[in-house]
């Protein structure tokens, strides 16, 4: 017997790849609450795998070629079409990623302000990274609604 999903105010601990991903956008531009590390992370890899086969494919299929000086090249509409599916994937995606990213911090008792240090070169992104790997604490529970 499997159990039942948490409501969405809740954290998903354990939460399967499917579930996380419906869940980031069922809950696209929720800022309170908490997230998981699982959440997260399916999140995470989701959006770099998608995001990146997105990025390779109007290169893959000739659509832009990159000069060897570094320069790219539109060869054809395909590229613009598959630039401008990758574009579209990226600008739906910026929302979810911070909003989840802020519902982990809470999940770690941190403010989502926290997020402000990812700001700073190399160390903030650190500080993140390590942040998120971090197991949740109960004091989170107070970024509920």
């Amino acid at each position: 017997m499997t159990a039942a999903a948490p409501t969405l105010d809740q954290p998903y601990y354990g939460a399967p790849l499917g579930a996380a991903v419906r869940r980031i956008f069922a809950k696209y531009a929720t800022l309170r609450g908490r997230a998981s590390r699982s959440e997260y992370w399916w999140w995470v890899v989701t959006a770099a795998v998608v995001g990146t086969v997105l990025n390779a494919l109007p290169t893959l299929t000739d659509g832009i070629r990159i000069e060897a000086d570094g320069s790219t090249t539109i060869t054809g509409p395909l590229g613009v079409i598959l630039g401008a599916i990758w574009l579209v994937w990226a600008l739906v995606t910026i929302v979810p990623t911070f909003a989840v990213l802020v519902r982990r911090l809470h999940d770690t008792d941190r403010s989502g302000f926290w997020v402000l240090i990812g700001v700073v070169p190399l160390i903030g992104v650190l500080v993140l990274f390590v942040f998120t790997l971090q197991g949740p604490r109960p004091e989170g529970a107070r970024f509920d609604e």
